[in-house]
């Protein structure tokens, strides 16, 4: 209620940030005693694996881990019960049957998609890493994932270069070009369909709001806030109405982002495929693909990151993965 927090009312006010790889560390200690740990279970390992998670999600990670060691009659907790309880926290339960409910198509169209994010994301420069590639579809509606560690300061600061967010699109394009580079362009699927609003929308608010065109320059663009005029602070603001003009440069310049990632996406795959091919095949068999394992291939097949400066400023618009961006977003 925000009434009940009204100047005068409480004088002091405390805020807690998410604990940090430190903090996180001496919290899973604190919830793991008494829970008996096999010895090759590291704390800082689980740390590592974990940035954003408050306390509270920490403690339920580590009963988790005990329920289902318990459910499968062990009398330690292992790696195996420790991963899938994170799992579980960030992207909800496995679906009953797993993999086995879908056709040996749809799980090889899947692996593919993910092989598709995951090595952009590892040859794409200022990326997250890889921690782990699965098929295994979710409770959420996902049909695989591939799960990123963000970088402790970046997550920490809030703040985000332009070449990140440029990886970031081409990353989340990366799954529906594995599926046209194998498929063909008309047997893509909607499988995309989550990545290509995601891209939409960050590159709209890169132009719109942060300023980080230098066509458009460094002017906001956004949505009007909500509210009429006499709503506190917002009182008497109003959106600038920007000429036709500036809109039109605006959407050249958000076809350019899009569209360059695109490309990138497309140079890494393309010069990749043995690793994406490999890749696949691997998920498939085993649904579930390690960051040690995924390192280890990436130096098999000897593959090197493709900068964004190879591409330049192409705008052809018969090279983008849909011919207008998603009015929705």
């Amino acid at each position: 209620d925000q009434a009940l927090l009204r100047p005068g009312r409480f004088d002091r006010k405390i805020t807690v940030d998410l604990p940090d790889f430190k903090g996180r560390t001496r919290i899973l200690g604190v919830h793991s005693r008494g829970k008996p740990l096999e010895p090759d279970v590291d704390l800082e390992a689980i740390g590592r694996r974990t940035p954003g998670f408050s306390g509270a999600q920490l403690e339920n990670l580590m009963n988790e881990a005990a329920i289902t060691a318990a459910r499968k009659g062990k009398s330690t907790i292992g790696w195996e019960e420790i991963d899938g309880a994170v799992d579980r926290i960030m992207v909800g339960l496995e679906k009953k049957g797993g993999t086995a409910m879908l056709s040996a198509r749809q799980n090889e169209l899947v692996a593919y998609h993910e092989a598709g994010h995951a090595i952009c994301g590892a040859l794409i420069p200022d990326y997250d890493q890889v921690q782990k590639i699965s098929i295994i579809p979710r409770s959420n509606g996902a049909g695989g994932l591939t799960f990123f560690s963000p970088q402790e300061a970046r997550l920490e600061s809030g703040m985000y270069s332009k070449q990140y967010l440029e990886s970031q699109l081409a990353v989340a394009l990366g799954g529906r070009l594995a599926e046209e580079l194998i498929y063909g362009e008309d047997f893509v699927t909607t499988g995309a369909s989550n990545d290509i609003q995601q891209v939409a929308n960050i590159a709209k608010r890169m132009v719109k709001e942060w300023g980080m065109s230098d066509v458009v320059g460094c002017i906001a663009l956004s949505s009007p806030q909500s509210g009429g005029p006499f709503m506190g602070r917002s009182m008497g603001m109003r959106q600038t109405q920007w000429g036709s003009k500036i809109m039109s440069n605006v959407d050249a310049e958000v076809e350019r982002l899009v569209n360059n990632s695109y490309l990138t996406a497309k140079k890494i795959l393309s010069e990749n495929m043995d690793l994406l091919h490999h890749l696949a095949k691997t998920l498939v068999e085993q649904e579930v693909v390690s960051a040690e394992e995924f390192q280890m291939m990436l130096v098999e097949f000897n593959a090197k990151v493709v900068p964004f400066d190879v591409i330049g400023n192409e705008k052809n618009r018969d090279k983008l993965p849909f011919q207008e961006m998603p009015a929705s977003v």
